[in-house]
């Protein structure tokens, strides 16, 4: 395992691999990057693993005969990862060890936002119009060609960091200096400069979540996504399935299918947003790996399908086990706590009414001290409660009821 984020997959992962009959050894730049997230008194899942070597994993090219010379003694089976940023040096390093993996020059091109367009618009993939943009002189000039409100999203992020929905000039300059200040991102990798700027689609916006294996994508199914925090664009919410009639359900599935062909995926779970727009499906963005933000769990708790497993298969170069079950779960939802102020959290009141209640499947809240940050983006919640209804669809509605109940109180910061 290369790095891993330090949310869900990172204990999500590792679970998938124990309970697979399978070890693995953990390789990372930053040991304390890890154990800082975990809660005090226990042990990181990350530290299950069977050997936790340093290692420049920014180095590329240091890092495979490294990685080379260690294959001779502990002779890896396969090579995973569920960060972002690490995906092509995953891709890179199965290559040259000759293990199962999707074409690292496929990953690399899924992870910038700019390539991955590129590759659509060839391949005749529905999407927004767009401009890549190497400074703001030229994003200035492609964003009176494109016209405003438009989307501005960096080319190498994640997390919808920095990523804000632009009304003017100045709003587009302002957008800009804060991204030029942010210059390395949170694995002290040199960032892109380049920006891309999107119109902005309007509709809703589903996730389809895949698996591809042997040349044959197969979708486990749609989630929905609720947005929040304008300008910018986090993720305050999800359900699975999404309700949606079936040919809108259809749509978006065979349109996340065509991306993953035409960008070359294979090989892999694959997480694909959708925005299902009055003129049709549009793709937002295409992600090689499993879906973060508890979805995977989402998915687990209404078919049975395990994608953090079926990640691990696949990585091994083995067929996947997506045989749907009756768990008597027909919708699961999750939503998240978002913060409005920066401070310190001294409390969040209204926390003891999930206890008990019913439909809860996880109800997960920052505790007192905890630094609070409205940043906006994916980064910093305050916390998640996950529900299901076994009935219909109401999974999200019995989220948004206890959600609406919780009342965070911050300090404020002078």
């Amino acid at each position: 395992m290369v790095e891993s984020w330090v949310g869900a997959m990172s204990r999500l992962l590792p679970r998938a691999i124990r309970e697979g009959g399978h070890e693995f050894t953990f390789l990372t730049r930053d040991l304390h990057h890890y154990l800082r997230s975990a809660p005090e008194g226990t042990a990181h899942p990350l530290l299950g693993a069977r050997n936790v070597i340093t290692a420049d994993t920014n180095d590329l090219a240091t890092l495979l005969p490294y990685i080379e010379r260690l294959h001779r003694t502990l002779r890896f089976d396969g090579v995973v990862t569920s960060c972002d940023y690490y995906l092509p040096t995953a891709a890179r390093l199965a290559a040259a060890l000759g293990l199962p993996g999707p074409e690292a020059a496929a990953v690399t091109d899924a992870c910038r936002k700019d390539a991955t367009r590129r590759v659509l618009e060839r391949a005749g993939v529905p999407g927004p119009r767009y401009a890549v943009c190497p400074d703001l002189a030229a994003a200035t000039e492609a964003a009176r060609d494109l016209g405003y409100p438009l989307v501005f999203k960096p080319v190498d992020l994640c997390a919808g960091m920095y990523v804000r929905r632009i009304a003017d000039e100045n709003e587009l300059a302002a957008a800009h200096r804060a991204l030029a200040g942010f210059p390395v991102n949170a694995r002290g990798q040199r960032r892109e400069p380049a920006v891309l700027l999107e119109e902005l689609l309007h509709g809703p916006e589903v996730s389809v979540e895949t698996v591809s294996y042997g040349g044959v994508t197969r979708v486990v199914g749609v989630t929905d996504k609720s947005l929040g925090g304008a300008p910018a664009f986090v993720e305050t919410g999800h359900m699975f399935p999404a309700a949606l009639p079936e040919a809108q359900r259809a749509a978006a599935a065979g349109t996340a299918v065509r991306a993953l062909a035409a960008l070359g995926l294979d090989g892999l779970v694959a997480h694909t947003e959708i925005k299902l727009t009055p003129g049709g499906p549009r793709v937002v963005e295409v992600n090689p790996r499993p879906a973060g933000n508890r979805i995977t769990e989402l998915v687990r708790h209404v078919t049975g399908v395990d994608l953090a497993a079926a990640c691990v298969d696949v990585a091994l170069g083995r067929a996947p086990d997506l045989a749907v079950r009756d768990t008597g779960v027909r919708s699961a939802a999750v939503g998240f706590l978002i913060p409005e102020t920066t401070g310190t959290l001294e409390g969040i009141d209204g926390a003891e009414t999930l206890t008990g209640a019913p439909g809860v499947l996880e109800a997960r809240l920052a505790g007192p001290g905890t630094a609070v940050k409205a940043s906006g983006s994916n980064n910093d919640y305050l916390g998640h409660v996950m529900a299901a209804d076994h009935e219909g669809p109401g999974a999200r509605e019995r989220v948004e009821r206890l959600l609406a109940g919780l009342r965070p109180r911050t300090a404020v910061r002078p």
